[in-house]
C-alpha cells in the first residue's frame, strides 16, 4: 500500500516539476522574443580579437587541434570562423 502511495506521489511530483520547467522555458522564450522586437536582446557579442587570431592561424595552415592548443578556443569557434571566412572570400 505504501509503495503504491510513494510511487503515485513521485509520479505526481515529477509531473508538476516537468510542467514548471516547461512553463519557465516558455516564459523565457517569450521574454527573449519581446526583447528582440524591442532591439534589446542581441545575444553574446562576438570576440573579434579571438576570431582574428583564429583566422590568422587558419590562413597560416595550422590544424584545428593546434589552434585549440595555442589559443584555448573550442572547435565550434574555429568552425564558425572558418565558415565565415570562406563566405567572405567568395
Amino acid at each position: 500500500m505504501f509503495e503504491a502511495m510513494n510511487s503515485m506521489m513521485l509520479d505526481m511530483l515529477a509531473a508538476i516539476s516537468r510542467k514548471d520547467y516547461e512553463d519557465r522555458r516558455r516564459r523565457q522564450k517569450q521574454g527573449i522574443e519581446k526583447a528582440k522586437k524591442e532591439k534589446k536582446y542581441r545575444g553574446r557579442p562576438v570576440d573579434e580579437s579571438l576570431h582574428h587570431k583564429v583566422q590568422e592561424l587558419l590562413s597560416d595552415g595550422k590544424s584545428w587541434s593546434k589552434i585549440q592548443a595555442l589559443i584555448g578556443c573550442s572547435r565550434a569557434t574555429i568552425a564558425k570562423v572558418a565558415k565565415n571566412s570562406s563566405l567572405t572570400e567568395e
